[in-house]
């Protein structure tokens, strides 16, 4: 981290951040490092399940309303459904069933009594909705059922990452009724292009959609459609699905209703989601060797106001810096005062660096003199001398700035790192030796797409929408290929 003094002479105290490792030396220990020093989370007492902090819990929540208001926006509507699942519901559907077993957790006993019936703590919501899809669903008119909730689920997984695959995490999962094939389709999709719109514009972080193989689509889905992000490790991360049910569940769980001829019809289903995994994208994608970099559209502070504790500030500087959060809050800015006495302004301007807030706002002696506040940018550490009058306007666009900048770097990077390869020697050199989405020709087999994990740990994020417009051999067997493909290494 590059160090500075500013107009105050008060320069970054680096030794906060001094305990982050560096990305290029070890970019795992390096994530591990921003969520703790940045208190986004803690380890909880049950092996694998996350306590999320106020400050990590805090950019979920920007990003859970931002997302919220777009679902509803689209005509859908919250709801809970109850956490646990009877085990006779979770096998109805059996593809469904097979695929989550492993990470399934039950609960056998109520108090000092065993269970009649093993009761499922819920890895997804499908098999405790859809009986009750069964109950509401009588006519066409009833359709369609267009529901979301927000909720918590459970997946016993054996190797966890705070945010990233944890035990217990938080997520929005959508699932509707429908009486066509064409509208659960044109559903699935919509889903599909909200989601990359909302990480996009909102997380700044760019995504590629498509198609998900058979061997990669969720368990007992028609179809899987997901985008895929590129973190800065140069691993691929699944930052949202959304899968076309077909008829399975409903033929499994009976969600049948009359149509206008008066013949019964067997109900169209999708279900998608996305869930806290987001966080640890923005760090991956932001975030460099002083810490993190949180976009404005969802930091829970957008500016933090510093004053410099400089001879008696506290009747001097304090009552302005007072005023300044005021008058932008008012403006309807997300800011904070930092008017902690017991630390240099150097040790908080490289907390709040390590925290990832947009903007700092440094208000001192000299700066109240000329009616003047000096304003840094977190992404590039740009510092703007900017008058009192006006500085709301100012501020907003710069963090407009900030938002913009972030997206265009992450494009940049994702755009330098993806790679058109067409010779598995040529595959496994680069997944050996440097990150990114391989764009490969692949014949549509299962045995190619195993042999190439097995071998390399890579595995088809996506069959990229347009992809099959290309035409060449697959890059393991050589045999005909059906489109372009994206591989990567995948968190």
């Amino acid at each position: 981290m590059p160090s500075y003094v500013v107009k105050e002479n008060v320069s970054l105290d680096k030794r906060w951040v001094s305990e982050i490792t560096p990305k290029a030396e070890d970019f795992s220990k390096w994530y591990l490092d921003v969520v703790r020093k940045a208190e986004l989370a803690d380890y909880g007492s049950v092996k694998g399940c996350m306590i999320i902090r106020p400050y990590g819990y805090g950019i979920w929540e920007r990003a859970r309303d931002l997302l919220d208001r777009r679902i509803k926006d689209s005509g859908h509507e919250n709801a809970y459904f109850p956490l646990f699942i009877p085990e006779s519901a979770l096998k109805k559907e059996a593809e469904h069933v097979k695929g989550f077993a492993p990470e399934v957790a039950w609960v056998t006993r109520g108090g000092n009594e065993e269970l009649e019936e093993p009761l499922a703590i819920r890895p997804t919501s499908e098999a405790i909705i859809c009986p009750m899809y069964a109950k509401w669903v009588r006519s066409y008119r009833d359709l369609p059922i267009l529901i979301n909730q927000w909720a918590n689920v459970v997946r016993w997984e054996k190797v966890t990452r705070p945010f990233l695959r944890t035990t217990e995490f938080l997520w929005q999962e959508g699932h509707t009724v429908h009486a066509t094939a064409e509208e659960a389709q044109d559903e699935t999709l919509r889903i599909l292009e909200i989601y990359r719109e909302f990480v996009e514009t909102e997380l700044a972080i760019p995504v590629v959609k498509g198609l998900k193989t058979e061997r990669e689509r969720f368990a007992g889905a028609l179809q899987t459609y997901a985008i895929e992000a590129l973190m800065t490790d140069g691993r691929a991360l699944q930052a949202g699905t959304s899968h076309n049910l077909g008829q399975h569940f409903a033929k499994a769980f009976d969600i049948r209703f009359e149509d206008e001829n008066q013949q019964m019809q067997y109900g169209w289903s999708t279900s998608w989601g996305v869930s806290t995994r987001l966080v640890g994208a923005i760090i991956m994608t932001h975030g460099d060797d002083s810490g993190l970099i949180v976009p404005p559209h969802v930091a829970p502070i957008q500016v933090i106001i510093v004053p410099i504790s400089a001879g008696n500030w506290k009747e001097t500087v304090l009552p302005h810096a007072r005023s300044l959060l005021e008058k932008l809050r008012a403006a309807g800015i997300r800011c904070k005062l930092d008017d902690r006495d017991n630390y240099t302004p150097g040790w908080k301007f490289a907390d709040w660096e390590m925290r990832g807030v947009p903007v700092r706002c440094e208000i001192g002696p000299k700066d109240i003199e000329k009616k003047q506040v000096v304003l840094v940018r977190r992404d590039n550490r740009e510092k703007a001398f900017v008058p009192m009058e006006g500085l709301e306007s100012r501020l907003t666009a710069m963090l407009e700035q900030v938002q913009d900048a972030l997206f265009r770097k992450a494009c940049e990077f994702r755009d330098k790192n993806t790679t058109n390869v067409d010779t598995f020697p040529v595959f496994e050199e680069m997944m050996e030796s440097r990150p990114g989405f391989l764009r490969c020709f692949w014949c549509g087999s299962a045995e190619c797409e195993t042999a190439v994990k097995e071998k390399t740990s890579a595995t088809i994020r996506v069959i990229p929408f347009g992809a099959d417009e290309e035409k060449g051999t697959c890059v393991f067997c050589g045999k005909e290929a059906i489109s372009r493909v994206l591989f990567a290494k995948a968190y």
